[in-house]
């Protein structure tokens, strides 16, 4: 739509704005404007829900010992992973297609939840209840064309290449069901409501309210609805005036929310791809110092938003203050913002005047220590195909033969991309050429996506065991063959250093 550079201003909506939040600051008493209004007097939004769901939820995820999940968990490597955390006393549940299949590999023990990582709605909360790692060793299936024999024995050791091709199709594998994966896990667990708008309370209504650039001279309108699925924060933000933006904001609490035990706040949206800005106020001045942050939306796509609160920005009128450290103990309200301005003068480089529309599922908070590990078994040669100045001729088939392969390596990088995107701590490992050779192999392990060779499915298994104990595992991507390097085998340590530190 087009603009205005003048608009008629709302001077009824400018004073209810300002009296839904008890904030009149030309007048000594609000009381009759607030009740003309329908307002109380003084109001303020009641904590004490919000505290106690928090509280509980702190009570039950401390008693949480948690489970490993393993995903493709009877497949060459997933079956092994499955083997090694039982041995190790792990929790374990194996995510797999066909549980009746898995049984008759991984045995009766085992728990196993019937899924498909390309199936979303297959994901469901149980399947992903009180997870606190998860172990990705799902691929696309790949068979000898012709010439092996039944158990394929000739076509895993590499003895003998026999001309390869897909099962399954590697979009919907590689990257669709790991972005799958990163959602139901993201979605779901390890972290704490504050806000469940898929479960709205009837005192919503009382709690969040309009706060549009009216307040300024600004002709923009918005509001905030509760559907019972989401809370819907919609209207039609406008530049008039020398205006530009929306906003929806709780009443200040009663008691300040105390989220020092947290390391952050998640927010479950789908947007509009409009770049929006979240806030938190310590501060119970009407117009004081918020703590901002600026995130940007997919268009009709819901997406988990994690804030840490190391990254607000303390801003006053969207220009930064100084000195200005957010106390985490100290909450009084939340709000949510569309603004043409981003910081200081500058604009938000992903806004569009005129309608908007951004859902919200729910507002959380979360801890570091308890954000689930993604593990994810990937590839060496990810990088490679297409890669300029590439010898094909030395590369292993999978390089050679990416396209007639359904582009299998060029959707695990994009897999890898969903993880590393994901906001979750994650440790992603290249293995070179698989083979069924037993374990316990000198390892060496690279970054560049240089390596070649082989490694044991048996070896990788262990890696991906080792890295949810190792704290140098965390947010790191390598390639791993066998060779002889500077780590003793089974010094997982020594190679997760070694991971972050090779330029390969």
């Amino acid at each position: 739509m087009t603009q205005q550079n003048a608009g008629k201003w709302d001077l009824g909506r400018f004073v209810k704005t300002l009296s839904y939040f008890g904030a009149i600051p030309f007048l000594s008493s609000v009381d009759w404007f607030q009740q003309w209004f329908g307002s109380q007097p003084d109001p303020k939004a009641d904590s004490s829900a919000i505290a106690t769901t928090l509280a509980a939820a702190t009570r039950e995820s401390s008693n949480n010992q948690g489970v490993i999940l393993v995903a493709g968990a009877t497949g060459g490597v997933g079956k092994r992973v499955v083997q090694r955390l039982v041995a190790q006393g792990y929790s374990v549940r194996s995510l797999v297609r066909e549980a009746e299949r898995a049984r008759s590999i991984l045995g009766e023990a085992v728990p196993v939840v019937e899924a498909d990582i390309t199936l979303p709605e297959t994901l469901t909360p149980e399947v992903m209840a009180n997870v606190n790692a998860l172990i990705c060793c799902t691929g696309t299936r790949v068979q000898p064309v012709e010439g092996d024999t039944p158990t394929r024995e000739k076509y895993y050791q590499g003895l003998k290449f026999y001309l390869p091709e897909v099962v399954d199709t590697p979009e919907y594998i590689e990257y669709q069901g790991i972005q799958n994966l990163v959602q139901a896990l993201n979605s779901s667990v390890y972290s704490h409501p504050i806000f469940d708008f898929t479960q709205p309370s009837s005192g919503l209504q009382d709690i969040w309210g309009a706060l549009d650039d009216v307040v300024m001279g600004g002709v923009s309108e918005s509001g905030i609805h509760f559907s019972g699925s989401a809370a819907q924060f919609a209207g039609n933000v406008s530049t008039a005036n020398s205006g530009g933006f929306a906003s929806v904001r709780t009443r200040n609490f009663d008691r300040p929310i105390n989220l020092a035990e947290y390391d952050g706040i998640e927010l479950r949206v789908k947007g509009d791809g409009n770049r929006y800005k979240f806030m938190l106020r310590t501060e119970t001045q009407w117009d004081g110092v918020a703590h901002s942050y600026s995130f940007d939306t997919i268009a009709n796509q819901w997406m988990t938003v994690r804030i840490p609160f190391a990254a607000l920005v303390a801003v006053f009128r969207a220009k930064s203050v100084s000195d200005r450290p957010l106390d985490p103990s100290q909450i009084n309200a939340f709000q949510l913002m569309l603004s043409k301005f981003e910081y200081d003068g500058g604009l938000n480089p992903h806004f569009t005047p005129g309608a908007f529309h951004l859902e919200v599922a729910s507002i959380r908070a979360y801890r570091h220590s308890q954000l689930p590990q993604f593990v994810m078994v990937s590839s060496a040669g990810v990088t490679r195909p297409g890669k300029p100045g590439l010898n094909l001729e030395d590369e292993p088939p999978a390089v050679r033969m990416n396209d007639q392969l359904g582009g299998i390596l060029t959707w695990k990088l994009k897999g890898e991309e969903a993880v590393r995107h994901s906001g979750l701590p994650y440790t992603i490992i290249r293995p070179c050429a698989l083979t069924e050779e037993s374990g316990g192999q000198a390892l060496i392990v690279a970054q560049g996506d240089t390596l070649k060779g082989k490694v044991s499915r048996e070896d990788v298994a262990a890696l991906c065991v080792a890295a949810i104990a190792h704290s140098e595992a965390r947010n790191i991507v390598f390639e791993v063959a066998e060779g002889q390097g500077d780590c003793a085998p089974d010094d997982w340590r020594c190679l997760f250093l070694k991971s972050t530190s090779s330029s390969g």
